[in-house]
């Protein structure tokens, strides 16, 4: 009678855990397409027409291990911090240019028309009247840039979260400015999103 060699019984066994680990992350699969699928009855039909059912399947692998949840939750943490600082800065310079320029020229002014004789008042309130308009400018030209500066650093992000999300291998994600594109790329991270809400959701039900 052949006694069985001990590496054999080893193989047998590793190979009934690899199937096991590949049925896990088939069922996972097929469990995140058809809840991605239902997502996409959501959104609007033109964009329900450029997720075909292979785009869907690819994001679904995309996710089988969770790594792709974590970099999004990440990516819109830092979007969200990178917005918020930037309005907050755009309000404390409105802030600086109301209480501060603003008022310190009006008293100023108003310092100057106290003094003034009565028949000089005239030439002197146009000539404030020409400063405010010049500050004014100013103020013009500094909250333009500063709205600028905030659409740059926001699309700088973007141009970040599409290169890290095409590195992590998401279907539908690479470099682009194309408005189409950019609007599909939104309702993949929205889809994304909402699925990680689900699985969480899902976890605290079983834990």
């Amino acid at each position: 009678m052949a006694v069985a060699r001990p590496g054999g019984f080893e193989a047998a066994e590793q190979q009934q855990q690899q199937q096991e680990v590949l049925s896990r992350q088939q069922e996972r699969h097929y469990r995140l397409l058809a809840e991605l699928q239902a997502l996409v009855k959501a959104l609007p039909s033109a964009c329900q027409q450029r997720l075909s059912y292979t785009t869907l399947s690819e994001l679904a692998l995309a996710l089988l291990d969770g790594t792709v949840f974590e970099i999004v939750q990440g990516l819109l943490e830092i979007q969200h911090l990178t917005e918020k600082n930037l309005y907050s800065q755009r309000r404390q310079l409105h802030s600086e240019h109301r209480a501060g320029l603003k008022q310190e020229l009006f008293h100023r002014h108003k310092e100057a028309q106290q003094c003034c004789r009565p028949h000089n008042l005239p030439l002197l309130r146009a000539a404030q009247q020409r400063e405010m308009e010049a500050m004014e400018q100013q103020i013009r030209e500094e909250q333009r840039m500063m709205d600028e500066k905030i659409v740059l650093e926001l699309d700088q992000k973007v141009i970040d979260q599409q290169s890290t999300l095409e590195k992590a291998g998401v279907s539908g994600f690479y470099i682009t400015t194309n408005p189409q594109e950019l609007t599909l790329q939104m309702n993949l991270l929205e889809l994304i999103r909402k699925l990680q809400q689900k699985e969480a959701e899902t976890e605290k039900t079983f834990s």
